[in-house]
């Protein structure tokens, strides 16, 4: 006879508004500095510093690396995935690819015949410069609901370079200002404008640099860009035509007035929102996300058969009602700590 299946929340619990697995006494993207933290990606929400022991992927890392969130102290375990990993008290860790950004998993836990998947943020649309999404299949799946409304339907990337890049040919002599964030969705628009067939330097803001020399080093080809630093104020006319990347804050304050005729662009998520787009001070809006909307966040509660599915922060009722409609048993916990803004 079977043994019977064990509680999931007697092994996975939420301590201090934190995911906690209590067999291997680690806590998953903590907020606060943990003796032992599994980290699924690099945004700030979910990557801190001030950790003992980080299990990550290597590029997750690296990311952290470069925003100064490891230190010598720190102990290190990257993992690539698929990469199996005992984490003590019984507990098998390994990762698999949440397709959000470069680097970003999905920590499975396994546990006395258990399985329990924490996916971080993710998104199921296509991404030139991160892995695609693995369905794994779990007792348990664990989900943000940033976009967890019908009306959020994200349409391809590629519909929204083109209005992009329509409006260009429409205004040559406007400066496009589009306001990133600086990990993912930067190396997401440039890539992708690349592919479109854009063929000028790109215009970058300081501080999207060192991110971008990173996505480089793991192998993408942005093609020519410069900081718009270096170009000397007096030849504001050069970036007529042309595309100045920098983080959303940037695009109507005093740094975007040194820009021929500047024409303020939003690329995210929220733009689909129109008092969104008009918060923003957004003459054109491009609606580009780094995570699941509505319909791939049902899909793929759906494709892990899990049947219980906690829900994290975002628009938490809504996808609980609705899979529970579905006979998922779906629970929100509302954690603290999770920005909807940061990476959308």
């Amino acid at each position: 006879m079977d043994p019977a299946p064990i509680d999931s929340e007697s092994w996975m619990e939420v301590r201090d508004g934190q995911f906690y697995c209590a067999p291997a006494d680690v806590y998953v993207d903590p907020m606060e500095p943990s003796p032992r933290a599994v980290i699924t990606h690099g945004h700030a929400d979910h990557a801190r510093k001030g950790h003992g022991t980080v299990w990550a992927t290597p590029e997750t890392m690296a990311i952290m690396d470069t925003r100064y969130y490891i230190s010598d102290d720190t102990v290190r375990v990257p993992l690539r995935y698929g990469e199996r990993h005992d984490l003590g008290g019984g507990v098998t860790l390994w990762f698999a690819s949440a397709g959000h950004i470069l680097g970003s998993a999905q920590a499975v836990f396994e546990y006395q015949g258990q399985r329990i998947v924490a996916a971080g943020d993710f998104k199921r649309h296509p991404d030139p410069t991160c892995a695609a999404f693995e369905v794994v299949p779990c007792d348990v799946f664990i989900t943000e609901a940033t976009f967890a409304l019908p009306v959020f339907q994200h349409p391809p990337l590629e519909q929204e370079v083109e209005k992009l890049m329509r409006s260009m040919r429409t205004l040559p002599d406007r400066t496009h200002i589009v306001g990133v964030y600086a990990l993912g969705k930067c190396q997401r628009v440039m890539k992708t404008l690349r592919l479109a067939g854009y063929e000028h330097p790109f215009y970058l803001h300081g501080a999207l640099k060192r991110l971008t020399e990173l996505y480089e080093s793991y192998g993408q080809d942005f093609g020519d860009w410069q900081l718009v630093s270096e170009i000397p104020r007096k030849d504001r006319d050069l970036f007529r035509g042309k595309i100045v990347l920098c983080p959303p804050a940037q695009i109507n304050d005093r740094w975007s007035r040194r820009f021929a005729d500047p024409l303020p662009t939003v690329a995210s998520g929220w733009m689909q929102i129109r008092a969104r787009a008009r918060q923003k001070r957004a003459e054109l809006g491009l609606v580009v996300s780094d995570h699941a909307d509505w319909n791939d966040l049902l899909r793929t509660c759906r494709e892990t058969q899990a049947k219980t599915v906690w829900i994290t922060h975002g628009r938490v009722e809504a996808l609980e009602y609705a899979l529970k409609k579905e006979g998922i048993n779906a629970k929100g916990l509302h954690l603290i700590g999770m920005e909807e803004e940061i990476g959308e």
